[in-house]
């Protein structure tokens, strides 16, 4: 429940800030929603973790994949998405390193060959990382109809 701010009106979490921007909810509009026994307890325990009534969390997700805010994917697919920024990551990294070899070669030249091979080595690398799971996750997403 919202606590009264320090002026007396009532705070609201973003959630409901967020779901009042987009105009009042007319209560009478309800759907009935049928799930088994083992989808039910998904959808509970998705709910728990939102910290969030059931109802609620349905209603909520709903809505948010409908306007397009969340695209729902797997749990395979969230594993190749955070191996795609984990590569991103390395790649920055080292590119940052490619920046430092390119100034010492502009300044002394004291960049030694091993130090430009390994360099090199860790970018191909990182580059086959990013494109196997970019291709991986393009292989399972399914078109919109």
């Amino acid at each position: 429940m919202a606590e009264p701010a320090a002026d007396g009106r009532r705070r609201t979490s973003a959630r409901y800030r967020e779901r009042d921007a987009d105009g009042p909810r007319d209560k009478n509009k309800r759907l009935k929603v049928s799930y088994s026994e083992a989808e039910l307890a998904i959808v509970r325990e998705a709910a728990a973790r939102a910290n969030q009534a059931v109802a609620a969390w349905v209603g909520d997700t709903a809505l948010k994949v409908a306007k397009e805010k969340v695209v729902p994917v797997s749990v395979d697919a969230r594993d190749l998405i955070a191996e795609l920024i984990q590569a991103r990551n390395q790649a920055s990294r080292i590119g940052n390193n490619v920046n430092q070899i390119a100034k010492a070669l502009n300044g002394d030249g004291s960049v030694s060959g091993a130090q430009l091979t390994a360099t090199m080595d860790a970018i191909v690398k990182a580059i086959q990382r990013m494109d196997e799971a970019t291709l991986q996750v393009m292989r399972e997403r399914r078109p919109r109809s």
